[in-house]
């Protein structure tokens, strides 16, 4: 999706984009980075909530009420003190808030067509994050943390059969740089990487790569989305996972002693 300043109609798409995954049979569902609210930053100041705001009871009454596993992107969430984090919340089946990521790594870059400073807005977060998503373990991380094969480890260490990755992965790097990434981190954590991604241009800055992704522990890509607002589906095969991870065991081959 291409999400604006434009919170109710960002909502309004965002839901009839679930609504669509679950009815093709989805029992994971999850949006991309800042689904709520993209401008500038005044506008994602203006536009942040605590986690008892609206965006998130509109997240939970919307997991309950389609029952699935939603993982609602992430938006600007509004903390103590007047700091600010951007954050992803992972809801249950029943609409209950069971695990909240605060991306650790903040995209400070002055690469020609995004030139950006998160940091200028958003404070970093500080916890590496798991849930259980019914019978799968899943790692939370945002964007630019895949840029960053450290915290995929981590990941993996704590289980994680599969990351989901909320992006607003800009045009200029995503061209060259979304679709390797996202497959070396699932061929070398020999995890389902679930990379939903802006698409379009939230105004006449922000101008995003879109292509948003479901990659297997062998990094084939099982469903890439076109450059329109949709769902894209895929079915997760575990099994086949576990046959990987017995024939290919790189994580067992690791030598943290050394490095």
């Amino acid at each position: 999706m291409c999400s604006t300043a434009d919170k109710a109609r960002n909502l309004d798409l965002a839901e009839a984009l679930v609504r669509g995954a679950v009815d093709a049979g989805a029992s994971l569902v999850a949006l991309p980075e800042l689904f709520n609210c993209w401008g500038t930053a005044a506008e994602l100041r203006e536009g942040a909530e605590p986690l008892d705001g609206p965006t998130v009871a509109w997240a939970r009454e919307l997991a309950a009420t389609v029952r699935v596993t939603l993982v609602a992107g992430s938006f600007v969430e509004r903390g103590a003190g007047g700091v600010f984090h951007n954050t992803a919340c992972v809801f249950d089946r029943g609409g209950d808030l069971v695990a909240t990521y605060r991306k650790i790594h903040l995209f400070d870059v002055d690469v020609p067509g995004a030139v950006h400073r998160e940091s200028a807005t958003i404070t970093a977060g500080t916890e590496i994050v798991v849930t259980e998503a019914r019978d799968l373990r899943v790692g939370l991380a945002t964007c630019y943390d895949l840029r960053f094969p450290e915290l995929f480890r981590a990941l993996l260490d704590r289980g994680a059969r599969a990351v989901v990755l909320p992006s607003a992965f800009t045009a200029a790097t995503g061209k060259d740089h979304w679709e390797p990434l996202i497959r070396a981190r699932a061929i070398e954590n020999q995890v389902f990487v679930i990379a939903p991604n802006q698409r379009g241009s939230s105004n006449e800055r922000l101008h995003w790569h879109g292509r948003s992704m479901i990659v297997d522990p062998w990094g084939i890509v099982l469903a890439q989305a076109p450059d329109h607002d949709c769902f894209i589906t895929a079915d997760l095969d575990v099994a086949a996972q576990d046959e990987i991870r017995a024939k290919l065991p790189s994580g067992a081959h690791r030598r943290p002693e050394l490095y």
